[in-house]
């Protein structure tokens, strides 16, 4: 059954309303667009959580996906209303045929190879090299695919820093990939702790599918005791306010290793943690930096 799109332009100060007021009238979904994506007008919204002062587009789209035989006129109508627009928006509308969605999602995620030996790859794909260390891995809610250039940064830098037997701490660890790395490369006793309960989750059932010993907690709670290894892969600010609690988890002689850090947030956080551990750059990748030290 073939679907009905309607695009509706608007702008930052109803979008948000919009798209809450098409989904509470039944819309199937619901997103907000730059309207100028794509020309010399369009504007990247991009930053640390807090850092936009002003979210959203002067000029936005509004796209909801309705059931076809929906009356888009009288829609929109009651929805513009509710989000406190005096008059129906200009929008368009086009139908948009069924489709395998499932198959089709899953079309766009390949095996990512992160090094020589390590891939990650999603549960419905064959493992492309039978002689690698494989992460099985799907999209989800969790941050961590390996995608991300930050993830990859960390990863390269487990596979060259793991030892046998080490202990590991994946402090903010998302999706559970850097711990469930560490664990397939030699790791001993792996712990990884998030501040998200539904990360903890997702990262214990990866680490179940990959058929590895490492535990989840949450982060807020009490970590009883320091790690040959810590990674702490989140963002720069949140790293400058833990370095005192991330670095006392790290053991004398224990390795350090940071990302979701900007090239040019660099310095800031290697003056941050100077008085704990020093950091050097380990890496960089597409504008972020891995940075990694040894705790004296």
């Amino acid at each position: 059954m073939p679907w009905l799109s309607i695009s509706i332009e608007t702008d930052c100060r109803h979008a948000e309303a919009l798209a809450d007021a098409l989904m509470d009238a039944g819309a199937l979904s619901a997103t907000i667009e730059d309207a100028d994506a794509g020309t010399p007008a369009e504007t990247p919204q991009f930053g640390e959580p807090g850092s936009i002062a002003t979210p959203g587009w002067e000029r936005s789209r509004v796209v909801a996906l309705l059931e076809q035989d929906t009356d888009a006129d009288e829609f929109l109508a009651v929805c513009a209303s509710q989000a406190g627009l005096d008059a129906i928006p200009p929008f368009t509308r086009s139908e948009v045929a069924e489709q395998n969605w499932v198959q089709l999602t899953q079309s766009q995620f390949e095996p990512i190879r992160v090094s020589h030996r390590l891939w990650i790859v999603p549960s419905w794909h064959e493992a492309p090299d039978p002689e690698a260390i494989v992460l099985v891995l799907d999209p989800g809610m969790a941050f961590g695919t390996g995608s991300h250039p930050t993830t990859r940064l960390c990863l390269e830098w487990l596979e060259q820093e793991t030892t046998p037997g080490a202990s590991l701490l994946d402090y903010g660890c998302g999706s559970g990939i850097l711990a469930i790395a560490g664990a397939k490369l030699g790791a001993g006793e792996v712990l990884g702790v998030d501040i998200d309960m539904q990360a903890v989750e997702a990262a214990t059932r990866n680490a179940e599918r990959n058929n590895v010993q490492a535990r989840f907690a949450d982060s807020t709670k009490e970590i009883p005791k320091q790690y040959d290894i810590v990674v702490a892969n989140i963002l720069s600010n949140p790293l400058k306010a833990l370095a005192p609690a991330i670095c006392s988890h790290v053991l004398p002689g224990g390795r350090l290793a940071l990302s979701g850090i900007l090239a040019e947030q660099t310095d800031d956080l290697i003056e941050a943690y100077a008085p704990y551990i020093a950091l050097d750059v380990a890496g960089t990748r597409e504008g972020w930096v891995c940075l990694a030290g040894r705790k004296a």
